[in-house]
């Protein structure tokens, strides 16, 4: 699992059928005090997230083990909507804050 940040929407009217009723965002990885550390990529929302909120997300095979990405051709999906980030004794990210 990576956390990330959700930064867009994918629209994308003609897919392959397995991939109906999916929505799909833009994540960019993060370190834990938010700052970027890879590329931009594309993933399955499993949970309803938006743009702007921290995510948990889990890439390759992993990505196909949620109820909603199970036998489906996605890379990566959003498995968890971070509500409350600590390392080391330390909150690095709140989202009541």
């Amino acid at each position: 699992m990576q956390i990330a940040r959700v930064t867009g929407t994918v629209v994308a009217t003609r897919k392959e059928s397995t991939l109906e009723g999916l929505k799909f965002l833009v994540v960019r990885p993060c370190d834990p005090q938010g700052n970027p550390t890879g590329a931009p990529l594309v993933a399955a929302d499993a949970c309803g997230a938006g743009i702007g909120e921290v995510v948990l997300i889990a890439a390759g095979s992993s990505a196909r083990q949620t109820e909603a990405t199970r036998e489906r051709p996605v890379d990566t999906v959003i498995m968890a909507i971070v509500d409350l980030l600590e390392v080391g004794g330390e909150t690095t990210f709140n989202k009541s804050q």
